[in-house]
């Protein structure tokens, strides 16, 4: 594939090498995987791990680093994780978990972290069922993000952060305090997408980071003035990431070095569709 660099099989600090040899003219962005942050468990200090594997690859953060960070390390942290030995589920719980085929107490969970559901239906070739719910937050996705995958212990679930955008600014300030640099956070989960297959990350939390970039008033390639253009600069960021961060690799930390971007009070609340605006609210 000419000469292009192969980011899974080279580390970090390899990585940064070779794209520091390239052409300074090419337009760049470096996607930096951080490896060697342990198996969290709640009372970690995140941003002190994140320190530590840092200065064990020997890589420092640079002025405008992004760091884009799986939610399930955050979540770990604070103790977001359900032994659903615990659980006792409602009437509700128990019926959709009859009708889906599904665990009954995990099923109460995802109650509990939805404003509403906004899907439940299982085909006769499933096994399980599937639940779409409108989380707590905001977000449209499936069993309100409620997630078994990457937990250390049997019967028990991940929850997202209470505050995602609150757990991102605390990672991203002790991090700027410890490196005197300006830094943004993105802290990430894997979502489906309507009419498309497969699964993509997207941002759940925000430090720093514009949501999106208004382009509106500027021109193409062509001169033709822009009306609507609003990239979503913090997903793209988060679907990126995916290329390095993988559910076995335990790779949940992605620095990105060289985006164009400028620092804002930002929330990832602000990529959520207004009601006024959804003209396929479900």
């Amino acid at each position: 594939m000419n000469n292009a660099i192969n980011p899974v099989a080279v580390n970090a600090a390899e990585a940064a090498s070779a794209l520091a040899k390239k052409p300074q003219h090419v337009p760049q962005v470096e996607m930096l995987a951080v490896t060697g942050i342990p198996d969290i468990v709640p009372g970690d200090d995140l941003a002190l791990e994140i320190q530590r594997a840092m200065q064990t690859l020997e890589l420092q953060f640079e002025d405008g680093d992004i760091l884009v960070i799986a939610h399930k390390v955050v979540s770990k942290a604070e103790g977001q994780i359900v032994d659903l030995a615990t659980v006792k589920p409602s009437l509700e719980a128990l019926d959709l978990a009859e009708q889906l085929n599904k665990n009954p107490a995990k099923v109460e969970v995802v109650l509990s972290e939805s404003k509403r559901i906004v899907r439940a239906s299982k085909r006769p070739e499933q096994d399980e069922g599937l639940i779409i719910a409108e989380h707590r937050l905001g977000f449209i996705c499936a069993n309100a993000a409620v997630d078994e995958s990457n937990v250390d212990s049997p019967d028990h679930v991940i929850l997202l952060p209470v505050d995602p955008d609150a757990s991102a600014r605390q990672i991203c300030s002790q991090l700027e305090i410890a490196s005197d640099k300006q830094l943004g956070v993105v802290i990430t989960d894997t979502f489906g997408r309507p009419w498309r297959m497969g699964l993509v990350n997207v941002a759940i939390g925000l430090a720093n980071v514009p949501s999106k970039v208004d382009m509106a008033g500027e021109r193409d390639a062509y001169g033709r003035e822009l009306k609507v253009t609003v990239p979503a600069l913090a997903d793209e960021l988060a679907a990126a990431s995916g290329l390095l961060m993988s559910k076995e690799g335990k790779r949940p930390l992605i620095i990105f070095r060289g985006v164009d971007w400028t620092p804002t009070n930002s929330s990832a609340g602000d990529l959520i569709r207004p009601s006024r605006e959804d003209l396929f609210k479900c």
